[in-house]
Parts: C-alpha cells; structure tokens; sequence
C-alpha cells in the first residue's frame, strides 16, 4: 500500500515537472510526455481502488 503511494506520487511528481518543462521550453514533445504520464496514473489509480472496493464487498 505505501509502494503504492509512493509510485502514485512521483508519478504525479513526473507529469508536473514535464507540464513546468513545457512552460518553461514551449517544446511539445513534454506537454505530450506529462499528459501520457497522467493519463497512465489515473488509470492505474482507478485500478488499484476499484480492486480495494472488490475487496471490501466480497
């Protein structure tokens, strides 16, 4: 569960410093990294409570 967390977190840590890499260069290629990076943490985020509600109904 911490693990978890933790990859959570740095996950979001990552998306964040390529969105400020994008500000900051105006270079695409990381407004697209950031996004992919995101878009990955949510759906493993969703997976990994909707197994823990599973988990809590049966």
């Amino acid at each position: 569960m911490l693990l978890f967390r933790f990859a959570i977190f740095f996950l979001l840590l990552a998306a964040g410093v390529c969105f400020a890499l994008y500000i900051g260069t105006s270079k695409p290629h990381y407004k697209r990294w950031g996004l992919m990076i995101l878009k990955w943490t949510v759906i493993a985020a969703l997976g990994f409570f909707g197994v823990l509600i599973l988990e809590r109904l049966l």
